[in-house]
């Protein structure tokens, strides 16, 4: 055991040789490299999948035998200054190399037939291994310093492919929006590791920890300045996790390729700051007050990131407000000292978000054949339903991960999130409330797209009749009712529904919309990229190839059984809480999670309720119309329409405008800080121009006028030197006389 353990410092290292033979290959091979492509997705796939096996082989020691391995090496040794680097092997880094391999080499796969028309298709896999080489840096380093080298190798990753198609501008603008608020967490992230330097004079964890708590236990620390280095330690994991206020980049993180943001939300950069949070624990839980700020800005996020998910109609900036709420629940966990539990939820969450991502991808790709590669369009919701006869794989692996998310038995969430619900009364009722009712919002908006995708008629009809034949378009929001039947001799593909109203957008609408004109015309092929074969053209969606369906079945069998990690069977203590004793115990937490299965079930049946109810809500608000408008009378029969709106209409559209416009929260950030910003640059340039810069070119420009007045006053003549010397002489005398007498 000893022995594997010495080599666990390739699992960083392995995926790296992919990303630089590809650059060296592209550089100086360029022809023979793009023509051997394939072989470096396979190499990428191979080398993590080795990763991956190696991981497992440690975590199966770590659970027979609770053991921890570090191993260090001096690297710069200066009188009172040592620096270290190494690796550490415990339960948490274990369970984050599985995550992020597993994940990993199932989102490579996919990707290989996803991007295969993409002229980046290099690229794409050179930046993909680079980026699970950081992340497993990341989870396996042995201190602070170390742990933020690969924290930003982290951002640089996503920076690149998050700006993929940076010929796009809103993705070169999605890139930078990122990179610019994670350098803010990353800042404070910085200042917090000097600031615990400087209190305990090392970087290692462990050292770090033992000098820390002596330090604490002895009161020889000041409270103020501890509490606020770990406020800034813990703003890095706020903008990674796309914690409240820095959650701004993720939904538009969105424009990347789709195996991007599955492998984003599910085990690697949001993971990254639970992971963080996670490892500095035993320094948290003895520091006052931050244990209850890490709480509060988890349950923060919980809410808003469930809100701000109800009125999305893009379906990948759905499932990202999505993440955004279940890394607050990790993060409340986390602040409420549910260590496990905040793990439990870690793992099932990565599979489940991972199967919708992919999910989503397989939906995006089906529609590109409709209406074109326009994400506008492919990612719109509203211009889907009905895809359930026509990508059924996709459909049902999407209503399990969205029947998982939503806490429904026995898929995997449903295990963790229940146990965070349940720590939340013992922590504060308040926060519980909160937390149950956001459980209820999850299911509700999940449902929601999911009904939105799948059931109903397709909304972008796809087929050319010919006569006097009508194509009914229907589609039923809950922030808006719209539809017509419109003849087909005007038909074209892709025809986008207007959503605009004469004033504020309201949760029912009878009005009928005309159609856009400005669209493709039905004839145009699916997708035309010379030098890349063949390319598929079809009347109707299509169900994805195998490549794509593999890891969206492999990922379906996580979301059934992965759950069942955390539940003892016929022994008192589960498989996860074995994994995790040695982190339990250095948080001094000894205790074994036995489930009293009378208690467990008393509260499942309420979570289930709760989920059931916002399922239900969802079911009724956006429940399939197939043959015409039948449901439309019951509807306003709860709501009244017109030219005046009443008192519930006014809050009905208050939620959609919170919702849709994404809390002004962004808006808040462009007027307050980025106009201020510009506004503050504008007065320091001013400042600098006239003041700073204009005293002293002020003074030399009086100089320059005072020598030209007297180079005119004098004309070469000694009298008139002699005259104003005496004159002068003479008036200095006449003021020293004055002043003294």
């Amino acid at each position: 055991m000893e022995q594997t353990y010495q080599y666990a410092w390739i699992i960083p290292f392995l995926p790296l040789p992919v990303p630089m033979l590809i650059g060296v290959g592209l550089l100086l091979f360029p022809t023979a490299t793009k023509s051997l492509r394939r072989m470096w997705a396979f190499q990428s796939i191979l080398l993590l999948s080795i990763v991956m096996i190696f991981s497992m082989n440690l975590s199966i020691q770590q659970i027979n035998s609770s053991s921890v391995y570090q191993y260090v090496w001096s690297w710069i040794i200066n009188n009172d200054f040592s620096l270290e680097f190494g690796y550490l092997i415990d339960p948490l880094t274990s369970i984050m190399s599985i995550l992020i391999t597993t994940v990993g080499i199932l989102v490579l796969i996919y990707s290989d037939n996803y991007m295969s028309h993409d002229h980046g298709y290099l690229r794409f896999f050179a930046y993909m291994s680079f980026f699970s080489t950081s992340m497993l840096g990341l989870v396996t380093s042995s201190n602070l310093i170390q742990i933020y080298i690969f924290w930003e190798l982290v951002g640089v990753c996503s920076y690149l492919l998050i700006g993929f198609w940076f010929t796009r501008p809103v993705a070169a603008k999605a890139c930078q929006k990122a990179f610019v608020t994670n350098r803010v967490g990353d800042f404070g992230l910085l200042l917090g590791i000097l600031g615990f330097y400087w209190i305990t004079g090392s970087f290692e964890f462990r050292d770090l920890f033992q000098i820390f708590n002596n330090l604490i236990s002895n009161n020889e620390v000041n409270f103020v300045f501890v509490t606020l280095c770990a406020v800034l330690l813990f703003a890095g994991a706020i903008a990674k996790s796309a914690q409240f206020p820095l959650h701004v980049w993720l939904p538009d993180a969105m424009e990347g390729p789709t195996p991007i943001s599955a492998l984003i939300h599910a085990a690697t950069m949001v993971a990254a700051g639970i992971f963080l949070v996670a490892r500095l624990m035993p320094l948290f839980i003895v520091i006052p007050h931050i244990m209850n700020f890490i709480s509060l800005i988890g349950i923060i996020t919980v809410f808003l990131g469930a809100t701000l998910a109800l009125a999305q109609k893009d379906i990948k900036r759905g499932l990202a407000y999505s993440t955004m709420s279940q890394l607050g629940y990790m993060m409340l966990a986390l602040g409420m000292g549910s260590y496990r539990s905040a793990l439990f939820h870690l793992i099932t969450h990565a599979y489940s978000k991972a199967l919708l991502f992919l999910g989503s991808g397989s939906v995006i790709h089906s529609m590109e054949t409709l209406v074109g590669y326009c994400p506008k369009k492919s990612q719109n919701m509203v211009l889907m339903g009905g895809l359930t006869k026509h990508i059924p794989i996709t459909k049902n692996s999407f209503l399990l991960g969205t029947l998982s998310l939503c806490g429904i038995p026995p898929l995997a969430c449903f295990w963790s999130k229940d146990e965070i619900l349940n720590d939340s009364w013992l922590y504060s009722p308040s926060f519980a409330i909160i937390a149950w009712s956001t459980a209820g919002l999850t299911a509700f908006y999940m449902c929601r797209i999911y009904l939105l995708t799948f059931e109903g008629h397709l909304n972008v009809h796809f087929q050319n009749y010919s006569g006097k034949r009508n194509t009914p378009l229907y589609s039923i929001s809950l922030w808006g009712k719209e539809g017509s039947k419109i003849s087909n001799k005007n038909f074209r593909l892709g025809t986008l529904l207007k959503m605009k109203t004469n004033g504020r957008p309201s949760f029912f609408s009878n009005k009928v919309y005309k159609m856009d004109e400005n669209v493709r015309n039905l004839i145009q092929p699916f997708l035309s990229i010379p030098n890349f074969g063949n390319t598929k053209t079809s009347l109707y969606p299509y169900e994805s190839d195998n490549t794509m369906l593999f890891p969206i079945l492999i990922l379906i069998l996580f979301t059934l059984f992965v759950g069942f990690l955390g539940i003892p069977f016929n022994q008192d203590v589960d498989i996860l809480t074995k994994w995790l004793t040695p982190s339990i115990n250095l948080l001094h937490n000894n205790s074994n999670h036995s489930i009293d299965w009378y208690e467990f079930c008393n509260d499942a049946v309420f979570s289930v309720s709760i989920a059931s109810f916002g399922i239900f809500i969802a079911f009724f608000l956006y429940k399939p119309v197939y043959s015409s408008f039948q449901n439309l009378d019951l509807i306003n029969s709860f709501v009244k329409m017109g030219p005046k709106r009443n008192f519930s209409d006014k809050i009905k559209n208050a939620i959609y405008d919170w919702s849709y416009n994404r809390g002004y929260i962004d808006a808040f950030y462009g007027t307050f800080l980025t106009v201020g910003m510009r506004k503050l640059a504008e007065f320091t340039h001013f400042f600098d121009r006239r003041i700073i810069d204009g005293i002293p070119n002020g003074v030399g420009l009086m100089s320059f006028f005072v020598a030209e007045v007297i180079k005119s006053v004098g004309g070469g003549r000694i009298s008139s030197y002699l005259f104003f010397y005496f004159s002068y002489v003479s008036i200095f005398l006449l003021i020293y006389y004055f002043l003294n007498f």
